[in-house]
């Protein structure tokens, strides 16, 4: 009941603070975004990948009829549950068009390739229809509702025609992802060293300590460089490599605490009491210790999003066509001196909000909790 009670009150402490609240809210509402972004998206192929080249680079709110050509006229279209958080497969070819019309058993539309500029083309219905429907008002009924669709781009579309917003909810999972494992990873480090080396101190202390300055000597971005250079590049790659240098920050914390909390009366009596050192610091120091490991695992999931971002703008990060908020700031950076800076500045203030909110729920946590560095 003691330790419901502390929740309980530390969940009070946050909310009396207004920029606590509005941090919470901007991490709960990307959290949600991110599990359920194809459910969102209004691209909701795998990745958001749905390249229509003749519509590269809109503004915001640009509108067009698509016809939807499928890769073959047997095409499953069937969705399953699992589409909700991987996407669905691309089965058809977006054509944007101007206008469209029947002759006969034939689909004839305007093919739009740029302001101003059309050609004609034109499809059997039964290149377009299911084998299993035959009737030419069948099928023209079929290709109304199913292939032909009005696509609204709310945030433009990037260089390839693919719809911005779309990828930029479905790049939400790969910020929070980076997050998670690096702050997961880095402090499950952190805390190991740390306690070792403030508890034994001596040889132990010394080592751990070597290793610490070693690595704080290195820019952290080498460092990363060096790790994905030895394991490759890829998803999980990135994630391993940015948890694997940012344990320093953690175990260096961890150690200066466990050394203070050491000396305390109740850990002498724990030890007179003949229990075990392993015992003794899980079950009595590091609980005591929870308040200032939550403090540094928020600042290190913000530092997380930012090197991500950073190795996906170099190249090394998240690979195509995955989106990354990084990546796509990557591929459209050169936008911001022509009339299109939207493509660049967008991921850019997706990633701005969300830094911030983890930055200030750490200082949040840090007021609350009283942790003094």
């Amino acid at each position: 009941m003691q330790d419901n009670s502390g929740n309980i009150s530390l969940i009070k402490k946050l909310l009396r603070k207004p920029s606590a609240v509005v941090a919470l809210a901007i991490i709960g509402v990307t959290c949600f975004i991110a599990v359920f972004a194809y459910l969102f998206a209004p691209d909701d192929t795998a990745n958001a990948n749905r390249m229509v080249v003749e519509l590269g680079a809109r503004e915001p709110g640009f509108s067009k009829q698509l016809l939807n050509i499928p890769n073959s006229a047997s095409a499953e279209q069937d969705q399953s549950w699992t589409d909700i958080f991987s996407g669905r497969a691309s089965v058809a070819t977006a054509i944007p068009i101007n206008n469209h019309w029947f002759e006969a058993d034939q689909l004839w539309v305007a093919h739009y390739i740029d302001e101003g500029i059309e050609d004609t083309m034109f499809f059997a219905l039964s290149q377009l229809a299911p084998n299993n429907i035959t009737g030419i008002e069948q099928q023209q009924s079929y290709i109304k509702d199913n292939l032909l669709e009005d696509a609204t781009y709310y945030l433009g579309t990037d260089r390839y025609g693919r719809d911005i917003l779309s990828r930029l909810l479905i790049g939400a999972r790969v910020s929070l992802a980076v997050g998670l494992i690096a702050v997961l990873l880095s402090i499950t480090i952190g805390i190991f060293l740390g306690s070792l080396s403030g508890y034994y101190g001596g040889v132990i202390d010394n080592m751990v300590m070597w290793l610490i300055n070693i690595l704080w000597a290195i820019p952290t971005l080498l460092l990363v460089f060096a790790i994905t250079l030895t394991i490759g590049k890829g998803f999980w790659q990135i994630f391993i490599a940015i948890g694997l240098t940012m344990w320093v920050s953690a175990a260096r914390l961890i150690r200066g605490q466990v050394m203070a909390l050491k000396e305390m009366e109740y850990i002498t009596a724990a030890k007179a009491l003949g229990l075990k050192d392993a015992r003794i610091i899980y079950r009595h120091i590091l609980p005591n210790i929870a308040g200032p490991v939550m403090v540094v695992a928020a600042s290190n999931f913000a530092t997380a999003i930012l090197i991500e971002a950073g190795l996906s703008f170099l190249g090394i990060g998240v690979q195509p066509p995955m989106p990354s908020w990084g990546l796509m700031i990557k591929e459209h950076y050169n936008f911001l001196l022509t009339n299109r800076p939207l493509l660049a500045i967008v991921p850019g203030i997706a990633i701005m909000l969300l830094v911030y909110a983890f930055n200030i729920l750490g200082n949040a946590l840090r007021d609350v909790l009283d942790v003094r560095g």
